[in-house]
């Protein structure tokens, strides 16, 4: 089976993962500067969000292209990876509405490593199904980010219940190292004669 329609599904449920996150915030009822300061919290955990989500998509979108068929592995292990990342509007919007208040922060990081944890699952399945001459193996070699990545959500996940500032800080970081754009996988496709 080809890659078509897991494609499709995935970009449409992160489409509604976004739309989802926008749908939270509620028009202030005064209409002055002052009135929309209630809102920063929530603006600044949406922004964060939809930079992730767009990151995964992006990401997404680059590793099926080494994708030549799915199996039901691939399928089941991208759902899983999907539902982490259909937890992303309801860990913002706890997050926003509480001002970065320790759980809500500490959780978001938590949403935020196992959608990591399944994509790094998701790789795992398509390059067993690949075997020995894997393109996702070379593109991503030791996956130094991904490694990097996951330290830093555990790390601000323990500085959540102390300095929930500093986690969103480092959920910040994590995003700014992903959102250079990853030339792994266009190298190694281009090297394969594969190229987009």
């Amino acid at each position: 089976m080809g890659t078509n329609r897991l494609e499709a599904f995935s970009d449409g449920m992160m489409a509604i993962f976004i739309t989802i996150m926008v749908l939270e915030f509620k028009v202030p009822e005064g209409s002055s500067a002052k009135d929309l300061l209630p809102l920063v919290p929530k603006v600044m955990s949406y922004v964060l969000s939809f930079i992730y989500v767009g990151i995964y998509w992006n990401n997404h979108h680059h590793l099926f292209h080494t994708v030549k068929e799915v199996s039901g592995a691939i399928l089941w292990t991208n759902l899983h990876f999907l539902f982490w990342l259909s937890l992303i509007p309801f860990t913002t919007a706890w997050m926003g509405e509480n001002h970065f208040t320790p759980l809500p922060t500490a959780l978001y990081g938590l949403v935020l490593l196992m959608c990591a944890v399944a994509w790094g699952v998701m790789q795992w399945a398509i390059i067993r199904k690949q075997g020995a001459n894997s393109l996702l193996k070379k593109a991503i070699g030791r996956d130094l980010k991904g490694n990097i990545s996951a330290v830093l959500y555990v790390v601000a996940i323990a500085s959540a219940f102390r300095m929930p500032v500093l986690s969103a800080g480092i959920y910040a970081v994590v995003a700014m190292i992903w959102l250079v754009p990853d030339r792994r996988f266009e190298r190694v496709l281009k090297e394969s004669g594969k190229a987009e």
